[in-house]
């Protein structure tokens, strides 16, 4: 697969133009074997140091470039973790980076952050930059973490003036003020991502590197990033790497996926979003026979999902036919269905919990039949999920997971991620005459 360069003047920019991240073919190895990487190693590093490896090409005043390296033949053992990787990200600009686990995603923004150089290729960067891209990474474990805001702003260039006006903002925006004294080891996961986002941000830098790291925080505190980095990007680069597409698409614009190591971009969001999941529903969907049932458990030995409508209109009935056999009654069960959107938010669930009335399955063949009147999405493809079990039990007995589709036919434009729209057919506007007589005296 042939690289994607990100074109500036097609994405969306800030306040500025400014290329402040540019990857130029860039590729990095590793070799699974731990005796033949420790001897890589030495070979490379002596090569390095006697030049026989190592190009370094001038960059312009105040650019940070890592070296350009041969792009050599894999040796045994070795394979791409990350492969001819092009593109470049203006200021004003944010690029969410996905792809499976192991699709090398970490791999890229570690060599962003000068942790690893290239194999190939070369990186420039400009700018100050900012990164979270371990969970603790950069925290002295013994120091406080008023000490630690001190450590992490001092190492990042500011001065004790400039950390003493804003280390009372830090702490307020991380909110542990009550914990702040406290050495950082005995901070929560959720406490240290508060303390590390809070100083990366609120230090304003030119490029700013997040990886997965706002998933261990709690949904008012992911809010509250969210808008920080919505701010940022006025005047930063951004790079989000997550699996949480609602994530993706609340603060990207643009996206790049990753497949073992190859990277292709999207300048839609949503395409970007929609490839991932269908690279995700064809591997889940490779191991089950027509991918319309994922696992089934005793006392279940078989499940068949139909939708009467694969179209409906918004508003209509949507009817869903289940036919099971069990080998033994299930009784008091729990049928769970779930509709999920291109960005991967369920935005519908039909669930047996919500009535009054018992759920048994017998003994032998039965079916299950219900409908959603009305059905109020928006517009377009829904896959659907599928999960039953016993009240009271965590584990399925059937499990279904993108495992169908229908298709939402909507003349209503879509308002963010809300579903129904009521129709404004009555309403009035009223003046409020005292108001309006005052205002003619005066």
């Amino acid at each position: 697969m042939q690289p994607t360069t990100i074109n500036p003047s097609t994405t969306q920019s800030g306040t500025s133009g400014d290329v402040l991240i540019r990857c130029e073919n860039v590729g990095k190895k590793f070799c699974r074997d731990l005796k033949k990487s420790l001897w890589y190693g030495v070979t490379d590093s002596a090569a390095d140091i006697f030049g026989r490896r190592k190009k370094v090409q001038p960059g312009m005043t105040g650019d940070c470039q890592l070296p350009t390296c041969d792009a050599r033949e894999l040796r045994s053992g070795e394979f791409w973790a990350n492969r001819d990787i092009s593109f470049e990200l203006k200021r004003g600009e944010c690029l969410g980076l996905i792809g499976r686990n192991g699709a090398g995603k970490t791999t890229l923004l570690k060599m962003l952050s000068g942790l690893i150089k290239p194999d190939a290729g070369q990186i420039t960067l400009r700018g100050k930059i900012g990164g979270l891209i371990a969970l603790g990474a950069g925290f002295n474990a013994v120091l406080t973490g008023r000490e630690n805001i001190s450590v992490n702003a001092s190492v990042l260039g500011f001065s004790r003036c400039q950390i003493q006006d804003c280390i009372d903002e830090i702490i307020d925006f991380a909110d542990i003020r009550e914990f702040i004294d406290t050495p950082v080891r005995n901070y929560s996961s959720g406490m240290q991502v508060r303390l590390g986002f809070a100083i990366t941000t609120l230090l304003e830098p030119d490029i700013l590197l997040l990886d997965e790291i706002l998933a261990v925080g709690d949904a008012s505190f992911r809010h509250k990033c969210y808008n920080r980095i919505n701010k940022m990007i006025r005047q930063s680069a951004v790079i989000l790497v997550s699996h949480s597409m609602d994530s993706v698409g609340a603060v990207s614009s643009c996206v790049g996926m990753l497949r073992r190591g190859e990277f292709q971009l999207f300048p839609s969001v949503l395409d970007g979003i929609a490839a991932y999941n269908t690279e995700n529903a064809a591997e889940e969907s490779s191991d089950v026979d027509g991918g319309s049932v994922f696992a089934i458990y005793e006392p279940i030995v078989h499940v068949d999902v139909r939708i009467r409508q694969p179209k409906v209109d918004y508003g209509a009935c949507l009817t869903v036919e289940i036919d099971l056999k069990c080998s033994e009654a299930i009784v008091d069960a729990i049928a769970s269905f779930t509709a999920v959107n291109a960005n991967e938010q369920s935005v519908m669930n039909w669930n047996t919990t919500r009535g009054q009335r018992a759920v048994d399955f017998p003994a032998g063949k039965s079916k299950l039949c219900f409908s959603i009147d009305p059905l109020v999405l928006h517009d377009g493809r829904y896959r659907w999920n599928l999960w039953i079990s016993k009240r009271g039990r965590i584990e399925a007995l059937a499990y279904a997971m993108r495992a169908g589709s229908f298709v939402v036919q909507s003349s209503y434009g879509p308002i963010a991620d809300i579903p129904y729209l009521p129709l404004p057919t009555s309403f009035e506007i009223t003046a409020d005459l005292e108001d309006t007589v005052a205002r003619s005296e005066r």
